[in-house]
């Protein structure tokens, strides 16, 4: 009986530089991948990836450099192993792009080009507003979720944002309005409130103007094409048609990334999940809502052998 597998995709915050070194330099195909992206984009991934700078960090480049890394270590898992079918697809806030890709949803250089206006469009939702994130650690869903509720009734702006394992809660929203309720998530039970070093307010409705011409770039990318659904951050629920898709990706940019929740949801329905790209972040994240889902990853050739051999002997 053949294992069912769910491929997954992680999002911002697993950048470095150095990240797909490995692949580029063992690889005519990440080669070519590389050349791929940078003449879509007008930006050298070589010199984004492999020296240091300051472009990485800023989300216009952030986000196809994660794509591009995940999309090489997809392709020469698929290349090696073209039998292996997903049941599911399945991303955390921008991996859910990289699992449009994988699925066949859209092409890989439209998708480069996608995520980085995404970029873009967040980046410009925020220029004038002091915008930002915050990880609360320790506290129960419920109790962040009241906090926040107060606080908007106070005419805060703070919302929940990723929902990323028990007792890890990320919020978004004004910088300021963040700060003032460090003490009240600690009084409320919180062993950490640590603001981020963003200076995007992702998945909340402060990102509502990006909403519109994220939609009409997506509109003329995407096809009806998917090779399996796609597990959705908003719903936890599949989806595997471009009218779905344009919905729920909108609707991703202002509404909380249910990762836990779905995780939660295809634990016994899946045998093996695969984490394509740089880092095991969601591996981590998934060894602890779910014990004993094993879950694997690809983040260069070493890693994709090994996976190789576990999963296509």
């Amino acid at each position: 009986m053949s294992k069912k597998i769910a491929m997954i995709f992680s999002g911002q915050g697993s950048q470095a530089t150095g990240m797909g070194l490995d692949f580029y330099q063992n690889s005519e195909i990440a080669k070519k991948m590389f050349l791929d992206a940078s003449a879509r984009v007008g930006v050298s991934f070589t010199d984004l990836l492999f020296e240091d700078n300051d472009k990485l960090a800023q989300t216009e480049y952030t986000q196809p450099a994660i794509l591009l890394v995940q999309m090489i270590a997809y392709k020469l898992f698929k290349e090696a192993c073209s039998d292996i079918k997903a049941e599911f697809f399945l991303g955390h806030s921008l991996g859910e792009f990289s699992a449009l890709c994988a699925t066949g949803a859209i092409d890989f250089a439209d998708a480069i080009e996608l995520v980085h206006k995404r970029g873009l469009f967040m980046k410009q939702a925020c220029e004038d507003i002091d915008a930002g994130m915050m990880a609360i650690v320790g506290l129960d869903d419920a109790s962040v979720e009241k906090v926040c509720a107060e606080a908007q009734s106070d005419g805060k702006k703070v919302w929940p944002a990723n929902y990323n394992q028990d007792g890890q809660l990320v919020v978004a929203g004004m910088k300021s309005d963040l700060v003032s309720l460090e003490q009240t998530f600690k009084d409320a039970g919180a062993k950490r409130a640590l603001l981020l070093n963003m200076s995007v307010a992702s998945h909340c409705e402060l990102l509502s103007p990006a909403q519109a011409p994220l939609e009409e770039l997506m509109n003329h990318m995407l096809q009806d094409s998917f090779e399996a659904p796609i597990l959705s951050n908003v719903t936890t629920a599949p989806y595997a048609t471009k009218d779905e898709a344009l919905v729920l990706l909108k609707d991703q940019l202002i509404k909380p990334v249910k990762y836990k929740q779905t995780i939660e949801s295809i634990a016994n329905d899946v045998d093996i999940v695969i984490e394509f790209g740089h880092g095991n972040v969601l591996k981590g994240l998934n060894k602890r809502i779910a014990k004993d889902l094993v879950t694997l990853n690809v983040s260069d050739m070493a890693s994709l052998a090994k996976v190789l051999e576990e999963v296509c002997a």
